[in-house]
């Protein structure tokens, strides 16, 4: 009898270490059986890991001014947990005021949105941006910035119903 456990053991470990050193496996039962997203704050990336948890591709991204998660609009956080992807929207030609004084910028969202499901909140997802300069910085509203060519091919690796788990920021 231990004979056939020590073999049934041996068979398994290489699946076993293989989930052990999947970086994200941890993230595994919220992301179901699909490609997934996890979001960095603090060290300012997102990265897509495949449905077993291991990294396809990282980008760097700007996140929200503020730290914390979302909780009102116009706080300038983003929000923090588990949403999904609900809409792909063409973003070309569309425009934001910053309230910077330098009125509506065109092409404020880069090429694509990619709209998030977060609740209470229609507007905050992962797009584009005419500020490549402010990758690796705090800089949103709220949302997710990539450079243009970064969300590019981001949204051509997702879909509608992709799960995206944005982590806390550290406490402060």
């Amino acid at each position: 009898m231990m004979k056939k456990i020590a073999l049934l053991l041996l068979a398994l470990l290489p699946a076993l270490t293989a989930g052990a050193q999947a970086p994200f496996a941890k993230y595994l039962d919220q992301a179901g059986d699909a490609p997934f997203i996890v979001i960095d704050k603090q060290g300012f990336k997102l990265t897509l890991a495949d449905a077993q948890g291991q990294p396809i591709k990282e980008y760097g991204i700007s996140c929200a001014v503020n730290y914390g998660p979302k909780k009102v609009r116009g706080d300038h956080k983003t929000p923090e947990g588990t949403f999904k992807i609900n809409q792909l929207l063409n973003a070309k030609g569309l425009s934001h005021d910053f309230k910077d004084g330098k009125g509506p910028v065109k092409d404020a969202y880069g090429p694509w949105f990619l709209r998030l499901d977060v609740p209470g909140f229609w507007d905050i997802g992962i797009h584009g941006t005419p500020f490549p300069e402010s990758i690796g910085t705090r800089a949103t509203e709220g949302c997710i910035r990539l450079r243009n060519e970064d969300i590019l091919d981001l949204k051509q690796r997702v879909k509608v119903g992709t799960v995206v788990i944005i982590l806390p920021d550290p406490v402060r």
